[in-house]
């Protein structure tokens, strides 16, 4: 049975359109948007990108937290349309985006490679940047099972167990470890006003309170506590995820966690299908 999404503080969860003209009036900037999951291989997603307003949002910084496609040019198409509606587009690999298919010539990390190659070509930002008092930290990382150990269930059905493919001898962990030392150089750059985003959770109890970590089957899959270590060292005031389509804002240590995942068509219980302000007070 679906759940219903949570109730979650009304100026932290208003949509775009509600917050604009508050905003303006306060602060003539740029305002910080949150979206992850679009997964454009359905129609109705694809089509809800094409549908965003080109003049809306121009001055305005998307943080788009990973899980576009897996089909590299409908993944290009996309960044290419947002980063037109956008003055600033965010972006962090999900899982969905390193799966690859017979005849793509790539393994994960290649097609990782290529995805950030294009990314610097189209001017979507994948590193520590600093707008203004603010700097957006994107973090890599991939699930290490230090949230817990798969069963032999999760093990069968997981797709990407068959959907990603890795280097000759190299496990989970090490892939992990991989993205996490990437993140090294972001660490310590100063800025008044901190954001970082993942694709992966970086904690099991930033999902909704709803949601008992140690009972639900994905949890294994969704993470990665050393990403949390990581995340706490840069101490921003939002971390923006997505990956569990549970959207959810969780403020834990100071940290206000924030998951506004599009979701598949059928999760609309579940996901909010809007984009989400953080309100930064600045």
């Amino acid at each position: 049975m679906v759940q219903r999404l949570p109730e979650i503080t009304a100026i932290l969860f208003r949509t775009a359109k509600d917050q604009a003209s508050a905003f303006y009036g306060v602060n003539n900037s740029m305002r910080f948007f949150a979206l992850s999951d679009l997964h454009v291989d359905y129609p109705d997603n694809e089509a809800w990108v094409r549908a965003l307003p080109k003049l809306d949002y121009r001055p305005d910084v998307l943080l788009l937290a990973g899980d576009l496609s897996s089909d590299f040019s409908r993944l290009e198409d996309v960044l290419l349309r947002i980063r037109d509606v956008f003055a600033e587009v965010f972006f962090v690999p999900g899982n969905h985006d390193l799966w690859v298919r017979r005849g793509e010539g790539l393994d994960s990390l290649g097609k990782f490679e290529r995805i950030m190659e294009f990314c610097a070509r189209a001017d979507i930002k994948t590193a520590s940047t600093l707008l203004g008092s603010v700097r957006v930290v994107p973090l890599l990382s991939w699930y290490d099972f230090s949230f817990g150990m798969p069963g032999t269930d999760l093990l069968s059905r997981w797709a990407d167990f068959r959907m990603c493919v890795w280097p000759a001898g190299m496990e989970l962990p090490e892939v992990a470890v991989y993205f996490h030392s990437r993140n090294l150089p972001e660490m310590t750059l100063p800025a008044q006003t901190v954001i970082s985003m993942s694709h992966f959770l970086p904690r099991p109890d930033v999902l909704p309170q709803r949601v008992d970590p140690a009972k639900y089957f994905l949890t294994p899959v969704l993470g990665s506590k050393e990403l949390g270590i990581q995340v706490e060292r840069i101490n921003p005031l939002y971390h923006v995820f997505g990956h569990s389509h549970l959207n959810s804002l969780r403020k834990l240590g100071g940290i206000s966690y924030l998951n506004n995942a599009f979701g598949y068509p059928s999760e609309t219980r579940i996901t909010r299908k809007a984009l989400v302000e953080l309100p930064l007070g600045i």
